[in-house]
């Protein structure tokens, strides 16, 4: 029986196919001020405890609660003691120590009034309030421990795990690195120079576009240029690619009805697979290496480019920063009006709209879905999975990929 649609590669098989062979590199040691984003290579367990000494969480008084059991009473002030200093002299009965928010619990002290439910003249302070033993203090361990286990391996570092670190005494960590990752346009229609354009020329959007969308990701994004339809300045441009960088993101040259310069070049120099995967947009995707190096050969039409790299290049990236979850997590948003499309033997990703309404995600198309409308995508903060079929009608569940 003849197929009704022509051959292709199931999307999950593909992006299998990519991520199997997209192995982490090995770790190294990071400062703490640039791990942010990077994973964690080795367990974390604390050298020191968080708060390391007990402290007041109030500005107020240290005092001893057997002497405010009744109030109002008047204690005697001993001193005063500021975040950052150390208490001089231990809280005896009927005695006061005036303390600032953070400061340590001096001696002979259980509990801490705050400020507002006092009163001073002189040297004597009037409680009006009883507070138990603990009462505003901070015990010493009370974050973290002393030899605890705060992160796990393989945790991707956040602004407040860095904190933590700091507050550790930890400067740098053990992590998978941070990749540099080549990008390259080629064609001979491109032009990047921002002069008048010769007929049949085009401005060169994909390279800044994936470059962006790289740094976003949190990797070093590499330019390696415009290159033109010259198998000598395509390789040179490839393998000092594959020298300097961890991976390389092209854009152009991988369709079927493409001059074949950048597949002559990566057939030649690389261990490449030419793929025909059924999705739309973003069709055609070249992957491999070229020694160690992994290549994504990313389709030229701009969304085609993006939707591509969402699908495959920054899973595959992210898998060998050691990211444990490198695919980005689907949700599930419900259509405010119909998401057409016919049977064509592809899952279709459609821009679309999100927005937080009633307590739902509701989605919305955008208008202009064709592979070159790069305007539709800019308008787009989300991708819509449309399964091989008639669409979604108005109020169906669809399972969205929240771009930003």
């Amino acid at each position: 029986m003849t197929a009704r649609f022509p051959l292709m590669i199931p999307f999950e098989d593909a992006r299998t196919y990519v991520l199997a062979r997209c192995t982490r590199r090995a770790p190294t040691l990071t400062p703490v001020s640039d791990a942010l984003g990077l994973v964690t290579a080795v367990e974390v367990i604390a050298q020191e405890s968080i708060p390391p000494f007990a402290n007041t969480a109030m500005d107020g008084f240290a005092v001893r609660s057997s002497d405010v059991a009744t109030v109002p009473v008047q204690l005697r002030i001993i001193e005063t003691i500021a975040a950052g200093h150390a208490p001089e002299r231990a809280v005896g009965h009927g005695e006061a120590s005036r303390i600032m928010t953070g400061a340590p619990i001096p001696a002979g002290a259980d509990a801490v009034v705050m400020v507002e439910k006092t009163s001073v003249s002189a040297d004597v302070v009037t409680v009006e309030a009883a507070v138990g033993e603990g009462h505003h203090i901070r015990p010493a361990g009370d974050d973290v421990n002393l030899g605890d286990l705060v992160f796990a391996e393989s945790t991707v570092l956040t602004a407040g795990h860095l904190g933590v670190l700091c507050s550790l005494g930890m400067n740098e960590i053990e992590t998978y690195p941070r990749l540099r990752v080549g990008v390259i346009s080629t064609g001979d229609e491109l032009v990047d120079d921002g002069g008048v354009l010769a007929p049949g020329q085009i401005r060169d959007s994909n390279r800044r576009t994936l470059i962006s969308l790289l740094t976003t990701d949190g990797f070093v994004a590499v330019d390696l240029g415009l290159v033109h339809d010259e198998e000598a300045a395509i390789e040179l441009a490839l393998l000092r690619g594959a020298d300097q960088c961890d991976a390389i993101v092209t854009s152009g040259g991988v369709s079927m009805g493409d001059f074949d310069y950048v597949k002559a070049v990566l057939d030649r120099v690389g261990d490449m697979r030419w793929m025909q995967i059924a999705i739309k947009p973003a069709k055609p995707l070249a992957f491999g290496t070229i020694g160690e190096t992994p290549v994504f050969g990313l389709p030229g039409n701009p969304v085609s480019s993006m939707v591509s790299y969402e699908l495959f290049a920054r899973p595959g990236l992210r898998a060998m920063m050691g990211v444990p979850d490198p695919i980005r997590t689907a949700i599930q948003g419900v259509a405010a009006e119909p998401l057409a499309r016919r049977p064509d033997g592809k899952t279709h990703f459609s821009r679309v709209s999100a927005s937080h309404e009633d307590g739902r995600v509701v989605i919305r198309s955008v208008a202009g879905q064709g592979s070159h409308m790069l305007t539709s995508m800019a308008r787009s903060n989300a991708l819509a999975v449309l399964p091989d079929g008639d669409g979604y009608v108005e109020g169906d569940a669809v399972e969205v990929l929240l771009l930003n």
